[in-house]
């Protein structure tokens, strides 16, 4: 997060052509939009600058169209879903440089909503090339930035723009950078961090930023296994990375000389088959049998980690505890998700969650609603929790 930057409080848009980029990279299942979360979280964003008069452009990329146009890409369909949300008519253009871009910012009123076409059809979008920007630029007069789920990129639309008219973060925008702070760049003490997911080596990063900024990291799902087998445990035919053994130990030793507390399963919930409702077993993790896969963290886990969070302040949570898409390896995922959940209402627990499995796992257990803040952002979240400056932030601190 930037030291300082610029929010909608500051910008005059009245009558202003404002280029606003969000992030419209839906899911799409037979020409149909299946989520509209990212469109509702920037609906804030768009009446603001409307409701002020300001002519809004918007800009957004969908799916990897490889620098070039592809109908099966095309942002035009989203147009009718963000209206619709809206409540108030999006003119499209078929481009997002060029004379029918130009033509369509133009005849802007102000008020009135316009969506460029897939900024990715140019191929200089991903290279953050500086006559791209230049031309991208000439459509308006002030640049807002409502996608923090596309900020780890350096990318004309994300980055290259903020650098050429005055840049302020937009209200979505902002509600990240905020709750990310109180997160881990000034959070209450003391400190949680729940990391879960399949492997331990795409993670390593995150794991190496946490140990020098939580008071407890907590390890589940595949990734706790690799941990527990560096630990000399027999974890049977579990997901396991046993050639990172030596590195997890690195890293345990690292999080003590740090001061942070290490948290891995006590107890595992183990099957010799991985499907829904499989016969299954509650096991000590010492006692894993060599024909067993740990697909959930046990009651005793949980009612560790449960009682962790009550004495936390802070939870910042990425990844899940088990398979919790299959039942019943989603009993662990969902009871610590609810406990925390419980500890958010009642204002004891700031809790922050990210990711895509997070998210559906919040989802699952009905209680998203109920954290502090839950991002969308997959890539951008993650990387801000590793520690990394991430490009369409960094753009917009105040100069």
């Amino acid at each position: 997060m930037p030291a300082a930057f610029r929010s909608l409080d500051e910008a005059e848009v009245r009558d202003r052509r404002v280029l606003l980029r969000v992030d419209l990279n839906l899911p799409m299942q037979d020409g149909r939009v299946t989520d509209l979360l990212r469109v509702d979280r920037v609906l804030p964003t768009i009446r603001e600058l409307t409701t002020k008069g300001a002519r809004v452009i918007l800009l957004a990329h969908f799916g990897r169209p490889e620098g070039k146009p592809a109908d099966r890409y095309s942002l035009r369909p989203i147009a009718p879903v963000v209206a619709e949300r809206l409540g108030a008519p999006v003119a499209f253009a078929p481009d997002c440089v060029g004379p029918e871009a130009e033509q369509a910012a133009a005849g802007l009123r102000s008020g009135e909503v316009l969506l460029l076409e897939n900024t990715r059809f140019h191929a200089g979008e991903e290279k953050n090339d500086a006559d791209l920007a230049r031309r991208m630029a000439s459509l308006g007069d002030l640049y807002v930035n409502d996608a923090f789920s596309c900020a780890h990129r350096a990318h004309v639309s994300t980055e290259a723009l903020a650098r050429l008219l005055p840049a302020y973060a937009g209200r979505n925008m902002q509600a990240e950078l905020e709750a990310l702070d109180r997160a881990l760049g000034r959070p209450e003490r003391p400190v949680a961090a729940l990391v879960g997911g399949a492997k331990v080596s795409t993670k390593l990063d995150l794991l190496g930023n946490l140990v020098g900024k939580v008071d407890h990291l907590v390890i589940g799902g595949g990734m706790a296994n690799t941990f527990l087998a560096a630990r000399g445990r027999n974890v049977g035919r579990s997901l396991c990375e046993h050639d990172l053994g030596q590195t997890a130990r690195e890293i345990l030793a690292k999080a003590a000389a740090a001061g942070c507390r290490v948290v891995l399963p006590v107890d595992a919930v183990v099957a010799r088959e991985f499907k829904a409702d499989a016969a299954h077993e509650t096991v000590p993790v010492e006692n894993v049998p060599a024909d067993g896969m740990i697909l959930d963290i046990g009651p005793r886990s949980v009612t560790s980690l449960n009682e962790i969070l009550a004495g936390c302040r802070t939870l910042v949570w990425n990844g899940p505890l088990g398979a919790f898409e299959t039942r019943p390896f989603d009993r662990g995922t969902l009871a610590v998700a609810r406990h925390a959940a419980s500890l958010s209402r009642a204002g004891k627990l700031v809790s922050v969650a990210g990711g895509g499995d997070t998210v559906a796992a919040l989802a699952q257990a009905g209680v998203a609603a109920d954290f502090t803040y839950v991002s969308t952002a997959g890539g951008a979240f993650l990387e801000w929790m590793e520690g990394k400056v991430l490009p369409g932030v960094q753009a917009l601190a105040v100069r």
